[in-house]
């Protein structure tokens, strides 16, 4: 699940014109092995069909993806123009991304519908990954009787076949378990995909905010790819146990908000409000009250978007690349200049011993507030029931 990192104007430092000016500089600088820009610094890349690689288990994408979630409206802004919003995926495309994630949820349908016309034409160049798991009917409706979750096999088998129309391919690249169901074991769940996998319409497999041990059975039964955790400056859950696990058993690591829904781009500040249809109106997070503890985060952010010469959220995404070589983030945008700033991050080093201080300013700063509301809270981290016996 990613969420799309909205910028609100406030009076801040660098702005968008001078950063897309810095890009100019970079269109005569070549990529280095790996991914790392030459050491003339940490300006935005030109428009590039190489971006650099990174793994997520036995799958190869682009270092930075793109999270569509946002492009059909409901979680931050209205909805958006359906051509607008193919248009920015192309742009990204065209600038190297190759990883864009859905989900049947996001609309629902309507979100899978627009990333499979957009991506039509680039199928065979890019890797689509889409979930299953919330219980949602024909009509679009959530059936809320089980907690509106649903990951039973033969749900997940009609989810797919109906993913596969939407999205226009007759396979999906990475398909996740969007939630732990409490009422199915998670090797009933892997063994469906696992037989997926077989028939050719689905080649990897990930789940989004599971428990460590789910991860280890589940992995158990088919090899997972990827896990999708919230993961930023603003929520640093993943490197309480998860970062460890996916480091032993060779699985990467999606964070979806790496942007901590907005909050790094370093537009947010104490004063800033929310409309009312804004989910962060409702964040215990983004409460005006936490917001008075919680701009530290952006105040650190700009102060080292000052020193490197880049943007808060290039600072925020590259400090997230820069945790472990298999992490690869799905920032969500509905603005072109906000996707080319985002992949900006690419061109942001730091030293080892930048990192460590950086690494040690983050850790001292407590956040305020709960990460979610607490119905939403009950869904992560979740471990699955075990399988009964046969």
């Amino acid at each position: 699940m990613q969420r799309k990192e909205t910028r609100h104007h406030s009076p801040t430092r660098i702005t968008r014109r001078e950063l897309l000016t810095a890009a100019a500089v970079m269109a005569a600088m070549a990529w280095l092995p790996g991914g790392v820009m030459a050491q003339a610094g940490n300006s935005l890349p030109a428009s590039t069909s190489a971006l650099p690689k990174r793994r997520l288990g036995a799958l190869q994408v682009s270092a930075i993806g793109l999270g569509c979630m946002s492009m059909n409206g409901g979680q931050y802004n209205r909805p958006k123009n359906k051509n607008d919003m193919i248009r920015v995926i192309h742009a990204a495309v065209d600038q190297g991304v190759d990883f864009f994630d859905t989900a049947e949820v996001y609309g629902p349908f309507i979100n899978e519908e627009l990333v499979g016309e957009a991506l039509a034409p680039y199928r065979d160049r890019v890797v689509i990954a889409t979930k299953f798991g919330f219980d949602v009917g024909a009509d679009g409706r959530i059936n809320t009787t089980n907690g509106a979750l649903n990951s039973r096999p033969a749900h997940i088998r009609k989810v797919v076949e109906a993913s596969l129309r939407r999205l226009r391919t007759d396979h999906i690249d990475l398909l996740y378990q969007h939630r732990v169901d409490p009422q199915v074991p998670i090797e009933d769940v892997a063994g469906a995909v696992k037989d997926l996998v077989g028939a050719g319409k689905v080649r990897h497999f990930g789940l989004s905010e599971p428990g460590p041990q789910t991860i280890r059975r589940a992995h158990a039964v088919l090899p997972l790819a990827a896990i999708q955790n919230e993961y930023s400056m603003l929520w640093r859950g993943p490197e309480e146990g998860v970062l460890a696990l996916c480091e032993e058993l060779g699985i990467g690591l999606v964070p979806w908000t790496p942007l901590g829904a907005g909050l790094l781009t370093g537009t947010i500040d104490a004063g800033t409000r929310f409309e009312a249809h804004d989910y962060r109106a409702g964040n215990p997070r983004f409460t005006p009250e936490a917001l008075q503890t919680n701009v530290a985060l952006v105040e650190l952010v700009r102060t080292w978007a000052l020193r490197k010469q880049a943007t808060p959220a290039q600072i925020a995404l590259a400090w997230l690349l820069a945790q472990r070589p298999w992490i690869v983030p799905i920032p969500g945008t509905t603005n072109p200049e906000h996707l080319r700033e985002n992949l900006g991050a690419l061109g942001v080093r730091f030293t080892p011993a930048e990192l460590v201080e950086l690494n040690v300013a983050v850790a001292a700063i407590k956040v305020a507030g709960a990460r979610l509301d607490p119905r939403r809270m009950g869904d992560v981290g979740r471990e699955a029931p075990l399988p009964t016996s046969r």
